[in-house]
């Protein structure tokens, strides 16, 4: 595995729903209330990457990677599979944001999007490292385990913050 990524390696897009695993560069883009989550296992330079749209499956099986509740669980155990063990992983997670204020606060996904993946996390003895998460603002976020786990946010106004 290379120690950081040379501009030829491919960029993993990550849609809604999916995920992946790897050392490679991962990237989710335009993220609202959804949660982008990275877990990095800096014991073996290995990391994960889901888009999560709602914090309930509901019973769902279908898409594991589009609920926080399912999500959560997928990444660790494929982590586990190879190698790392829960409490040398780490976590953070970007967006969350309310893009739809005049529906009202109980309808706020983002809001519960970003408290079931920190409850999920919990569960699992998995530290969160950082995040950015709230706001009015949709998020992108690259993620790029080879490099030590950093995780970038780009933000709609164009700034953006290293987590």
């Amino acid at each position: 595995m290379p120690d950081s990524p040379s501009y030829n390696e491919q960029t993993a897009m990550i849609g809604i729903g999916e995920y992946r695993i790897g050392a490679f560069p991962m990237m989710t883009i335009g993220l609202g209330s959804c949660i982008g989550l990275t877990l990095f296992d800096p014991n073996l330079n290995l990391g994960a990457m889901v888009h999560i749209m709602l914090p309930e499956s509901a019973g769902r099986k279908d898409r594991p990677g589009k609920y926080a509740d399912t999500a959560v669980p997928l990444l660790i155990n494929e982590l586990n599979a190879l190698g790392s063990k829960n409490r040398s992983v780490v976590a953070k997670i970007a967006g969350g944001a309310s893009m739809f204020e005049y529906f009202g606060t109980n309808l706020n996904i983002g809001e519960r999007n970003a408290e079931k993946v920190r409850i999920m996390l919990k569960e699992h003895h998995i530290q969160m490292a950082a995040e950015d998460v709230g706001g009015k603002m949709g998020r992108s976020v690259t993620f790029l385990p080879a490099s030590g786990g950093k995780v970038s946010i780009r933000r709609a106004d164009g700034t953006t913050t290293d987590l």
